[in-house]
């Protein structure tokens, strides 16, 4: 994605609770004269924001022009991970374009090759069965995470229902109470007319 030198920008991640993020990034310039994006300039970095979905900052770090970026989360739901450049020029004179390129890896656990060939067949069985039931547990997590979200839709749903049904049935009471009342007053009318 493209920013501004100056300018924030944020990515909303739903996250389930327990879980290990990953992102990796890195930044290129704007070159004016070439027109083209270049490999920014060595004193140029980004702070990393984190927010938990209740608020909290999980993460505010500054890194340089390329980096690696890593927090657990501990609620489930929307966290909001945020970019901006340490660009200290002024806003009239930073119009320069970045480039970010980011790859973000959720609930990702990584296995070290070396250390795995370093080691005989049978630990190697044993190191890949772990990695395989770390990785059943992330699927579990993220399966609850799926159910409550769809227990709140639901929930939120039935409600909705369930004020319109009030809702129409209010409806139908005061049209059959505006149409009482007028017939009534008709009648009135009429008798006091002498029409009836």
């Amino acid at each position: 994605f493209h920013i501004g030198e100056r300018e924030e920008k944020c990515i909303i991640e739903d996250i389930p609770w327990d879980t290990l993020v990953v992102g990796n990034y890195k930044v290129q310039r704007w070159d004016i004269h070439k027109h083209d994006f270049h490999e920014s300039a060595p004193g140029l970095g980004m702070f990393v924001t984190v927010t938990s979905p209740s608020g909290e900052v999980l993460l505010s770090k500054l890194y340089g022009p390329q980096g690696t970026f890593s927090f657990t989360s501990y609620l489930s739901g929307e966290h909001i991970i945020c970019f901006q450049s340490n660009s200290t020029r002024f806003a009239v004179i930073a119009g320069s374009k970045l480039r970010i390129h980011l790859d973000i890896r959720v609930g990702e656990h990584f296995l070290d090759e070396s250390a795995i060939q370093a080691k005989d067949k049978v630990n190697e069985v044993n190191v890949r069965l772990e990695h395989l039931i770390e990785q059943i547990h992330h699927v579990t997590r993220e399966q609850d995470y799926e159910r409550e979200r769809e227990e709140k839709f639901r929930k939120t749903s039935e409600e909705t229902n369930s004020n319109i049904l009030w809702w129409a049935i209010v409806q139908t009471l005061i049209l059959i109470s505006v149409g009482i009342w007028q017939i009534k007053s008709l009648r009135d009318f009429f008798i006091s007319k002498k029409l009836v």
